[in-house]
């Protein structure tokens, strides 16, 4: 099963999308790390008096800008990087348990489907060599008409449970092949049944998916609180002028401090939109954990029931088997009649 569970999350959109997704992570953490929030920029400006006096006035500044990282905005974006990096992996860990959940569903499906086919292929030999007896017994006068007739229609119902078999077992074979792009094994390799300790669900990898989601946002939170303007910006200004034609330059050199003033509505909505990320991450992993609890509990119930119903039918098995074989010794003595027998 691992080279179809291998497969299976090559082919899965989620899982196609790790790789980038991951890449956004890395790049979002190497932004935090760098001096500025956003790239330097320059500019370049000229004035000069062609459309005045003309006298030959010129101007030249050039800026370089920088901007600068507000309080907390810049460990907020590295811790928001990290997190957006665990919350990928643990994505990815989830939605491996989840197609092999599948997987192992799909595959006894097809057991089972595989399992129903050789039984009703077992009835169909059985019922085809009763009737071509009870026929031949009919012949020789020792069974009513009657009674070939009632033997060779449970060959045709044995015939059509088993097309109703052999199509099953092509569609179950089918879903598992369209999960993982490969036929479905023979046998599974047996395993032991998981134990899920209730004291850590935080080790269950969709449980785990979930509380990184919460640190996802509450890093997206603290990202947007801490940027409620835009950041500040400082620059180099260089100035080169002359009055008049035939002057020489004179040079200046400045800084200028840019700040920009709250983003007002802005911020709000960033802010209130990442705080019903954070409650809605939460509140799924809240229900969640109860999920979980709950079928742990179920699947132990069943578990039990299966075990008590398989020693059931086992018991249930042979004492059909004895009847039968009685039942066939009653018929073929002609003790009984077909209809007992059937």
């Amino acid at each position: 099963m691992a080279d179809a569970l291998e497969r299976a999350l090559a082919r899965h959109p989620v899982a196609m999308s790790a790789v980038p997704r991951a890449e956004a992570a890395d790049a979002l953490v190497e932004a935090a790390e760098s001096l500025t929030p956003r790239p330097l920029s320059a500019s370049l400006a000229t004035l000069n008096d062609r459309l005045g006096a003309n006298r030959g006035s010129q101007e030249w500044e050039l800026e370089l800008a920088a901007p600068l990282w507000l309080p907390r905005q810049q460990n907020a974006q590295k811790a928001l990087g990290a997190s957006t990096r665990e919350e990928v992996r643990a994505g990815q860990r989830a939605l491996r348990l989840q197609l092999a959940g599948e997987l192992r569903e799909a595959w006894w499906a097809v057991a089972a489907a595989r399992n129903g086919e050789q039984l009703a292929e077992r009835r169909a030999r059985t019922a085809a060599s009763l009737e071509a007896d009870v026929i031949r017994r009919s012949k020789a006068g020792e069974l009513a008409r009657v009674d070939a007739n009632l033997a060779s229609s449970e060959r045709l119902d044995a015939q059509a449970s088993l097309a109703t078999a052999h199509s099953e077992r092509l569609q179950a074979e089918e879903a598992f092949r369209a999960l993982s792009a490969m036929d479905a094994p023979e046998t599974l390799i047996p395993e032991g049944v998981a134990v899920l300790d209730a004291a850590s669900p935080a080790d269950h990898p969709q449980i785990a998916a979930d509380l990184a989601a919460v640190q996802l946002a509450r890093d997206r939170l603290a990202v947007a609180d801490a940027a409620q303007r835009e950041a500040p910006e400082l620059a180099l200004r260089v100035v080169r002028e002359r009055g008049a034609r035939g002057e020489s330059y004179a040079s200046a050199l400045g800084l200028k401090l840019t700040i920009p003033f709250s983003l007002g509505p802005r911020a709000r909505q960033e802010s209130a939109a990442a705080r019903a990320e954070l409650a809605q991450a939460e509140g799924q992993v809240a229900l969640q954990e109860r999920k979980l609890l709950q079928e742990t509990g179920k699947a132990r119930r069943e578990l039990a029931t299966g075990q008590k119903q398989l020693q059931l039918a086992r018991e249930r098995l042979a004492l059909s088997t004895d009847t039968q074989v009685l039942a066939e010794k009653s018929f073929s003595l002609g003790e009984s009649d077909l209809p007992a027998l059937l």
